[in-house]
């Protein structure tokens, strides 16, 4: 069932463009709160459900069990890594995890098979600046 375009759904999905990376449906409404939009928490878990399902937007859980959701910028099955500390969020392909499901899957007699890969790490400036904050520590002692 096609989704109407409202207003209040348009507006989320500036939102969500507008997002660094991936965000909870609770930031993104915090966002729109603080615009004066008069949103709704409710409206905005609808729109992001609606934008996921039609594949206007990535969706993917925390690791602490969060729905998070980014604008979708690559048409089509893709992979994310994902960056625990600061959400820096990179589209990648996975050619070698396709085939490994691909195979996994006819190995044990299923056909048509779908997966989603999240890979959370931290990004290489998170990693730095760990590294900085570890040495400054160490020099202080």
């Amino acid at each position: 069932m096609a989704q109407r375009n409202t207003w209040q759904r348009e507006r989320v999905r500036e939102a969500l463009a507008g997002a660094p990376g991936f965000i909870s449906a609770q930031n993104l409404h915090a966002t729109l709160r603080d615009d004066n939009t008069g949103i709704g928490l409710a409206t905005v878990y609808r729109a992001l459900a609606g934008m996921a399902a039609h594949g206007e937007a990535d969706s993917l859980q925390s690791p602490e069990g969060e729905s998070l959701y980014r604008a979708c910028t690559s048409p089509g099955h893709h992979h994310h890594l994902i960056c625990r500390s600061c959400g820096l969020t990179v589209e990648i392909e996975a050619s070698d995890v396709e085939e490994w499901a691909q195979q996994t899957a006819a190995r044990n007699g299923f056909t048509a098979p779908e997966h989603i890969v999240d890979i959370f790490g931290l990004c290489a400036d998170c990693t730095r600046r760990r590294a900085t904050a570890s040495d400054d520590t160490a020099g202080a002692s």
